[in-house]
């Protein structure tokens, strides 16, 4: 399974931005998918993760409400939207792929994408 993130960027506290993640390969569709961050300094975390069957989505409450995790399933295709940013958003985002619930069962990485909220 490969996975292309993209969509990371510069913007001020309050912006918005979308992050997409390409998933390909033969077995793609066998696992879900989740969004993780690493800040300087800080362990990678768990931000948001959606099922490709049916509509169970997962995230960190700290971003509830400003962050929405979209699948795209013709596409296999999964979307970030990142609203309301905080600086303290600011890390390099992961998309990873793996068995329900994902978070301890992460089976394929891809590579980081910067988000940076400048304040």
């Amino acid at each position: 399974v490969q996975l292309q993130a993209s969509g990371g960027g510069l913007v001020v506290a309050g912006g918005s931005l979308r992050l997409s993640c390409a998933a390909s390969g033969r077995h793609s569709s066998a696992y879900d998918i989740g969004w993780f961050r690493q800040a300087p300094g800080k362990e990678r975390e768990f931000v948001a993760a959606t099922r490709w069957r049916g509509e169970t989505t997962s995230y960190k409450d700290s971003v509830k409400g400003r962050f929405t995790i979209s699948k795209d399933i013709a596409k296999s295709t999964v979307c970030l939207q990142m609203n309301s940013l905080k600086p303290e958003d600011t890390a390099v985002y992961y998309c990873a792929a793996g068995p329900w619930p994902i978070v301890h069962t992460i089976r394929y990485w891809g590579q980081g994408t910067q988000v940076t909220v400048s304040s």
